[in-house]
């Protein structure tokens, strides 16, 4: 059996990491859960470090109701406050209010275009693949993003800058930029 070759991030002596860059990212999947809750951790990990919101991924799925956007849209203030005073997560009332901000922009999305994934394919109609040979060949953002961003805005997001969403794509496999000599670019 040949080597596995991963992409330098997924490479870190971090099981998890390395079974989020095996299995997720990149691959497609535009389950609503998912796709909630992707949107959420992307944006917990603004200016934090991946590894640390993805170890405590568990306790955001406790947090935020398995990232159902109909429950998390009935939280409450109260449950706001409670969140703060729970250390297993990121305690940030900006990330935490946009976490619940989200859920009702995406019940308004589901209500309007069918749901929260063909909202996004209108967008990125299909995933776009890059052929990148090094990392500092991903960018970190793009136009179809920097238009995402103004849109999601506009239709009531929160938290989802170019840079936010760009990630978000990628982990949802509506962008696979694994490297062109990772061992994991076309698996399904």
């Amino acid at each position: 059996m040949s080597e596995l070759i991963r992409c330098p991030w997924g490479t870190k002596d971090d099981s998890l990491m390395q079974q989020y860059h095996d299995h997720e990212w990149g691959k497609l999947n535009l389950d609503e859960q998912y796709l909630f809750e992707m949107l959420t951790l992307e944006l917990f990990q603004s200016g934090l470090n991946w590894s640390m919101i993805l170890h405590k991924r568990e306790n955001f799925q406790r947090a935020f109701k398995n990232f159902v956007p109909a429950e998390v849209a009935k939280m409450t203030d109260d449950d706001i406050a409670l969140l703060m005073q729970d250390s297993s997560i990121v305690r940030n009332k900006m990330k935490i209010t946009a976490t619940l901000k989200n859920a009702k922009a995406i019940l308004a999305v589901d209500a309007k275009e069918g749901s929260f994934a063909h909202y996004l394919q209108q967008f990125v109609k299909t995933p776009i693949v890059h052929h990148a040979q090094t990392a500092e060949e991903v960018p970190s953002t793009s136009k179809i993003t920097v238009q995402m961003a103004k849109q999601m805005k506009k239709d009531g997001f929160s938290f989802v800058g170019p840079i936010t969403l760009y990630s978000f794509l990628q982990s949802v496999g509506l962008i696979n930029d694994h490297l062109e000599t990772c061992s994991f670019k076309y698996q399904g």
